[in-house]
Order: C-alpha cells, then sequence, then structure tokens
C-alpha cells in the first residue's frame, strides 16, 4: 500500500501500524459476534438500516462538488446508486454536481442550466433519498410533488424515476390529462411520488376526497418559467398555498426569468442559487451550429419539403407555429412520401397518441418530427442532428430551448431558423442580444422543388384536405396576430394570396379580423392625422384671440364686429379650421343648461343678458354641428347594415330586421313644420308625443287582437263541448270510439286532393255573414300584427294544434254547398247532422 503526505506525494505506508489498526478491527468485530451469539437473535434489519442512514447523513455536511467524479463519491444510499449504474449513470454532470450537495442537505435550490445538461437526474437523486432518509412508506402518503409544464415532459421525468429508483420500494403515479380521473383518485391515496401537470393536480386537490399533501416532504417545479408562460401563474399559486410550508422546494429552468424570481420569493426559503453557465460566453451549447434563411412566405413549403430530401439519413425536428400548421402539413407530406418517416407531435393529439409518437421517434434513427411547442422544453430525444424552425419563435429564449432538443450533453447538432423579411431585423438583433451565435445563410434556388401544384391535385381530390388548408391557412394568421412583439411579427406584412397558393388553395380565405385590424389601422391614422390638424387649428385660434385681446386693449373697446369676431373664436363657432377645435376638449370645458338657467336669467333680467343670448345659441350650432360631423365620419365608414326578410302566407316581402318605423298622422306636418322653423337635430318633446300615441294605438290594437283570440278559443272550447254532448247522447249501438279517433285523424290530414271538413259552416251559428266577417276580421288582424308576434301568437301550445287547424285555413265556403246545407232537412238537430255528414266522408 501506498500512502500520500500532505504535499500529495506516495511515501511507503508502515506495515507494523497497518496490522495494528488491522488486529483492533477484527477483535471489535469478533466481540460485536460473540455478543450476539450469546443474547441469541441478530439485529433487526430496520435498525441496521437506520444506522447506515445516520452514517449517510453524518457526511452530508463534508461534501466536496469539484471533487467529486462519479455519483458514488457521493453519500447516497446504495439502492439508488444500484439504479444509476443499471442504467449507465456513472459519472455526474456539472449541474448534478453543483446541486447534489445543497439538496441532500434539505435547503431549497433554484437551479438554472442550458438544455440538455441533466437536470431532470439533479431533482430525481435527491428526491428519491429525502424519502429513503425519512424510511418513506405507501401508507405514509403524498411525499414528493413533482410539476412538469407539457405531457410529454412529466412522462419522460416519470420514465428516468421509474428507472432510477426501481430498487426502493415507492410508489410513484403520473398525473396528466386525457387518462382516466376517477381511477386515478382511488390509487392516489397510497402514493408516495406523483408527477403531473399543475391543470390536473388542481383539479384532483378539488375533486379527488383522498388526496392530501399535509405530508408532502418535497417540491419540484421542471421548467418553471414555461409554466408560468403557459398561463399557470394562478393555478400555480393555488396549489402552493395549498401545500405546507416546511418542504423543500427545487426549481428548474434553462433560463430564469422574473417571473421564475418572483415566484421563488414566496416559495423557496433562503434558497441556494445554482448558476452553472452563468459565465458561459454563449447560451447554446459550443457544440450546436446555428444559421438562419430569410424566405418568402410563400417559398416555405418548397424549401421544407427541398429541405427534408436533401437529409433523408437524418433524424430532424420542424417546429411550427400551431395545431393546425403540424396537421396539414403532414398529411401533406405522408401523401408527397418523401423518403423517410413523417411524424406529428401536438397539442390537440390524445394523451395516448402523443405517448406513442414520442415513443417511436426516440427509437428511430432517421425519421422526421413536425412538431409545436409542447416538444420545445425539457424533452430528450436521443442523436437529433438537425432542428429546422419552420415558423419564427416567439423569442429568443423560445429559439434557445428549441435548438436545445439537439447537440445535448457532449453530442453535436445543427440548427436552422426560417425568417420572412419583415421578421429578420428585430429576430435577429433579440439573438444578438442573448449573445446566440447564429449566421446568414443562402439556398441554391437551383435545388429548390415546388410542390404547389401536387398540394392543389390533393385538396382536389379530398374535401376535408382542402379545410383543413383553409384552417392551417387561418390559424397561422392567428398566431401572427396574437404575438406580442410587434417589431417581429406583423400579420399586415404578410401576402395572404401567395400564401394560400402555396398552400394548395386556388383563393385565400376570408380573414375578418384582418379586415378589422386593417381598418383599425386606418381609423388610427385617420385619428392622428385629425389631431395633429386639430392641434394646429387650435393654437392658430389661441393665436387669433391672443392679437384680439391686444388690439382690444390697445384701443380700448372694440368695435361691435370686433366682439362678435373674439366671442366666435373664443366660442368655438367660427371657420371650419376652428370647428375642428371643439372635439378636441383640451383648453375648453362644455357645460349643458340642464336646469334651463339661461332662459330664466333671460326672462327675468334686462340688457346684460340680452347680449349672453346669441352665445347660448352658438353653443346649441356648435354641439348641432359636431353631431353633424360624428355622423359624417360614419357615413364614411360605408356601415352596411344586415337586413332580415319574412314572407307572409300569402307570398309578400315583410322587412322583420330592422323593425320599419310606424308612420301616424301629424308626422309629416311636423316635420314639414320643423323644416319650416329651420331647426335641424331631433325635438324631443315631439318625438315622445309621437312614440306615446304610436304606443297607445299599437296598445290598443295588441288588446283587440288578445280579446279576439279569447272569444275564439272560447267559442271552440264550447262547440267541442256541444259535439261531446251530442255524441254521447246520440250514439248509436254499432257506433264506437274508433270512429271518433278516425274522425280526428281525417281532420288533422292537410292534404289537397282529399275533402276539408274544416270548410263547412258553424251549425250553431249564421254561417254566411259571420263567417265571412269573422275571416275578414281574421285577415285584417294578419295585416295589423307583424309578422314575429303573429308566428308566436300562431305557436300557442302543442295541445290546441288540432282545434286552430280549422281556422288557420281561412277557406271560404262555396255558394253550392251553402245551399244544399239550406235545402237538405233529415229532421235531425244540426250536431246529429255535423256528425252523419262527418261519417259519410270518413266511409269515402
Amino acid at each position: 500500500m501506498m500512502e500520500k503526505d500532505g504535499e500529495g506525494s506516495a511515501v511507503p505506508a508502515d506495515p507494523v501500524r497497518s496490522f495494528e489498526q488491522w488486529k483492533k478491527r477484527y477483535s471489535r468485530t469478533k466481540a460485536r459476534v460473540k455478543r450476539e451469539r450469546v443474547s441469541g437473535r441478530k439485529r433487526p434489519e430496520w435498525q441496521v438500516e437506520r444506522d447506515y442512514i445516520s452514517q449517510l447523513v453524518s457526511r452530508y455536511p463534508g461534501i466536496e462538488p469539484d471533487s467529486a467524479v462519479k455519483f458514488s463519491d457521493f453519500p447516497i444510499s446504495k439502492k439508488t446508486l444500484l439504479g444509476l449504474q443499471q442504467n449507465r449513470f456513472r459519472q455526474p454532470t456539472r449541474v448534478q454536481r453543483q446541486t447534489l450537495a445543497p439538496a441532500l442537505q434539505g435547503r431549497d435550490v433554484l437551479a438554472a442550466a442550458r438544455t440538455g445538461s441533466g437536470k431532470t437526474l439533479a431533482f430525481v437523486v435527491p428526491l428519491l433519498e429525502a424519502l429513503y432518509r425519512r424510511q418513506w412508506a405507501p401508507e405514509d402518503g403524498l411525499g414528493a410533488l413533482v410539476l412538469a409544464p407539457t405531457r410529454e415532459l412529466a412522462y419522460q421525468t416519470f420514465t428516468l424515476l421509474r428507472q432510477v429508483g426501481c430498487n426502493h420500494d415507492l410508489s410513484a403515479a403520473l398525473l396528466v390529462g386525457g387518462t382516466d380521473v376517477q381511477a386515478e383518485s382511488e390509487r392516489i391515496s397510497r402514493t408516495n411520488i406523483v408527477v403531473c401537470t399543475p391543470g390536473r393536480l388542481l383539479q384532483h386537490m378539488d375533486q379527488s376526497p383522498g388526496f392530501t399533501a399535509s405530508g408532502l416532504q418535497l417540491l419540484v417545479l421542471d421548467e418553471a418559467d414555461r409554466i408560468l408562460d403557459l398561463g399557470f401563474a394562478d393555478t400555480l399559486n393555488a396549489i402552493v398555498e395549498n401545500l405546507p410550508r416546511s418542504r423543500q422546494t427545487l426549481l428548474f429552468s434553462a433560463t430564469q426569468t422574473r417571473s421564475v424570481e418572483q415566484l421563488a420569493r414566496l416559495s423557496l426559503r433562503d434558497p441556494e442559487y445554482v448558476w452553472v453557465h452563468e459565465t458561459a460566453r454563449f447560451p447554446t451549447p459550443a457544440t450546436l451550429e446555428q444559421a438562419y434563411l430569410v424566405c418568402e412566405l410563400h417559398h416555405k413549403v418548397n424549401t421544407l419539403y427541398s429541405f427534408i430530401r436533401s437529409h433523408l439519413s437524418k433524424k430532424v425536428i420542424v417546429f411550427f407555429a400551431c395545431c393546425k400548421e403540424v396537421q396539414y402539413l403532414f398529411r401533406c407530406f405522408c401523401r408527397l412520401r418523401p423518403g423517410i418517416p413523417v411524424l406529428a407531435l401536438h397539442g390537440k393529439q390524445p394523451q395516448m397518441k402523443r405517448v406513442e409518437v414520442y415513443r417511436d421517434f426516440s427509437r428511430k434513427q432517421k425519421a422526421v418530427l413536425f412538431a409545436t411547442d409542447v416538444a420545445a422544453r425539457g424533452l430528450d430525444f436521443p442523436a437529433v442532428n438537425w432542428v429546422l424552425q419552420y415558423d419564427c419563435p416567439e423569442d429568443a429564449d423560445t429559439y434557445i430551448h428549441r435548438v436545445g432538443r439537439t447537440a445535448r450533453y457532449k453530442e453535436g447538432g445543427e440548427a436552422l431558423l426560417l425568417l420572412l423579411p419583415s421578421e429578420e431585423k428585430a429576430m435577429v438583433a433579440q439573438l444578438e442580444g442573448k449573445k446566440v451565435p447564429i449566421t446568414k445563410i443562402q439556398v441554391n434556388p437551383e435545388k429548390v422543388q415546388s410542390v404547389e401544384q401536387k398540394l392543389q391535385a390533393f385538396l382536389a381530390q379530398e374535401k376535408e384536405q382542402k379545410e383543413r388548408a383553409q384552417r392551417c391557412f387561418m390559424s397561422y394568421l392567428r398566431s401572427v396576430y396574437l404575438m406580442k412583439n410587434k417589431d417581429v411579427f406583423d400579420v399586415c406584412k404578410l401576402q395572404l394570396q401567395p400564401f394560400a397558393l402555396s398552400l394548395g388553395l386556388a383563393v385565400a380565405p376570408r380573414v375578418r379580423f384582418l379586415s378589422k385590424v386593417q381598418r383599425a389601422e386606418g381609423e388610427q391614422e385617420e385619428e392622428q392625422e385629425q389631431e395633429l390638424s386639430d392641434f394646429k387649428a387650435q393654437l392658430k385660434g389661441r393665436s387669433r384671440a391672443e392679437e384680439q385681446e391686444s388690439s382690444e386693449s390697445e384701443d380700448g373697446s372694440g368695435s361691435e364686429t370686433d366682439q362678435k369676431e373674439s366671442r366666435t373664436i373664443l366660442g368655438g363657432a367660427g371657420d371650419s379650421d376652428e370647428e375642428d377645435l371643439r372635439d378636441l376638449d383640451l383648453l375648453t370645458v362644455k357645460r349643458r343648461d340642464v336646469f334651463n338657467l339661461a332662459g330664466e336669467q333671460d326672462s327675468g333680467e334686462g340688457a346684460e343678458d340680452g347680449e349672453q343670448q346669441p352665445a347660448e345659441k352658438k353653443t346649441t350650432t356648435t354641439e348641432k354641428e359636431t353631431k353633424y360631423k360624428e355622423a359624417k365620419k360614419i357615413l364614411k365608414r360605408k356601415f352596411q347594415v344586415n337586413t332580415k326578410v319574412g314572407f307572409t302566407e300569402e307570398g309578400e316581402a315583410v322587412q322583420l330586421w330592422p323593425p320599419a318605423q310606424r308612420v301616424v298622422a301629424g308626422g309629416e306636418e311636423e316635420e314639414e313644420e320643423e323644416e319650416e322653423e329651420g331647426v335641424s337635430g331631433i325635438n324631443v318633446d315631439r318625438a315622445r308625443e309621437r312614440l306615446k300615441r304610436e304606443d297607445q294605438e299599437f296598445d290598443k290594437q295588441e288588446y283587440s287582437r288578445r280579446v279576439k283570440a279569447k272569444h275564439r278559443e272560447k267559442r271552440l272550447k264550447e262547440r267541442e263541448a256541444r259535439r261531446e254532448a251530442s255524441r254521447r247522447g246520440g250514439r248509436g249501438p254499432g257506433e264506437s270510439d274508433d270512429e271518433e279517433d278516425e274522425v280526428v285523424a281525417y281532420l288533422a290530414n292537410h292534404s289537397e286532393d282529399e275533402f276539408d271538413p274544416s270548410t263547412l259552416p258553424d251549425p250553431d251559428r249564421p254561417h254566411a255573414p259571420s263567417s265571412s266577417s269573422e275571416e275578414e276580421e281574421e285577415e285584417e288582424e294578419d295585416e295589423v300584427t307583424p309578422p314575429g308576434k303573429r308566428q308566436r301568437s300562431a305557436a300557442g301550445s302543442r295541445g290546441e294544434e288540432q282545434d286552430l287547424i280549422a281556422t288557420k285555413k281561412k277557406k271560404k265556403t262555396t255558394p253550392q254547398l251553402e245551399e244544399e246545407h239550406a235545402v237538405l232537412d233529415t229532421g235531425l238537430s244540426l250536431a246529429e247532422d255535423e256528425e252523419l255528414v262527418l261519417q259519410l266522408l270518413g266511409g269515402r
């Protein structure tokens, strides 16, 4: 054996000393074995385990991260070391060395490191050790909680947790959307470790009665900034408030933002900050080659197809802005058959499909994955050669996370970004601000293959594919419009028709929100120009007013014309330049004479108030002129009111919306009187009187209509009662209830070929004059009643439909039928005659 002295040089070991140490150790072991034999029993396993754990804990203060070369150099349990060894984790990365020491000691940690640096394993090992130190069992409930922003990242974390902790007696569960909530809630009370997304965890907190987090020991937030970016800030605050404060918290992310720092202040206690690559030259790995390409929007599809055709032996991830874009282009490229497997991963897929795509792409050696930003964070796909960003990322941090899917750990990779000419300047400036080393390249146009005609052929064959193309078009424009950074994303600069042709569409779909945006921008420019002209006019008016005042002060009391001019300038009723001053409302205060104080002063006081009367008239004219100007602006915008037209039973067109105004007698005379008086605008008093008269007339008509409807209903009920009485009293021996059913069924028939019994006259009253007058009244009511109310009144209840069938027909009796009815005399009562006629007609 060789020993080292204090300076580090090797010296020969003392054999005598070594032998003495060995002798003492052997004697102690022998004495312990002898005691155990005398007592007749061995030490229990729990006591041996407890002593082992106490030895590990005693080594925690002496951890030296910089000198640790292997995981075995850290005070980690044998079960965890065996799991690491089985999965070929031997040497810890830099972030793992810096994180393990404070995390094992029970301190809160806020760590930031590059993508692919091993952050997941940096919190999985302390998590397992924390529960192992406390001898956590399944019946102890929830002990550790891991929150991830996406389902794929949660699934990846859960898989690594199962691999490393396979030797521990702990239970774990994966809680994400798209799974059975009821089955999860039944087993969640016996789960020790939960890996989940924030939304599903909050759902279990609200709905699962067996879920409790009172004994939680460790909380882990993976990609904490992404959790906040996805809009889970309120959800995360609600979760943290329901967790015990005595827990240990670990926060990990590739980019730490201000929101994460605020969250750390709320949920972390005296945290240990671990900034692994804080002093690094670049935020991306040094083995990553990055470039960007300026490309027109309608050339992107051809560029993507040409890129895939030239990299058939590579493993490529293509990032898009929205799910509809992934769905459409994935189906198109499957039909185009580029010669390499094409997969799609986006948030609209079912959970099992997303897991299947994740596994499939991880196993393949060469493939293309079309994905949204659900695959941009934390996912560890092995051996990815290229990351192609088809759409511009939201910001520089999103770019860093996207390119982090390649060049992981010590491997190499390449990244390409496609930018529009309108996006190049601002986006490149952002990347330079983050110190991202990126270079511009150009594409050989001779190598680009066009696929527009093939896409058009696909859309002509399949209607569903055409609908997907339209949704892709709309979704992309909406995603660009909703981006916050308007310096990079300007939806008004996009060429819509060429973009639609590149997707295979013959005509660009109508984009309503885009037309609104363009109209709003035009109105905003007009308003800015108007404000500028108003401000200039205001300055001009002020200068004129000052000159007038100075001239009056010099000349004394000016002439009446000068006073009128000054009053005009100050009052705001001058020429066209000063008219725009009133809309600005900067230096003048408009007051309304609500209580008619000016009128009282005019009547009560003398000549002084008489001088104020013209100014009062001027203020009223200015108000009306401004309303006229506003109406003129509205007419310039060319608003078109939608109209709705209905048709009566006679086939006449009736306007349902907007409702036609009723014209009452005297309205034209009043308008002529107003025109003669020369008053423009609306006379409120006369309008109120006119509306009152119209309401009275309408109420009278509505009341008469309702009264007539009640009388009609009453007559029908009386007639039905008389029929029932006659049937009960005069029914023959061979008659039965079936005949009555047949009569009712016949009455409900609306065919034109058969005879309609409803045309028969009413036997209980004089038929000729009364029926015709009644029908005329109904026709008048239908003409007066509005179509909408006529439909509502005709709807009624289902039980009265058969009673109203005869009245809805409105068919007048023929003279021949009246004569036959008048001449024929059977010697029976009228009810019996009616019943006999109905039976004869039913027999026919």
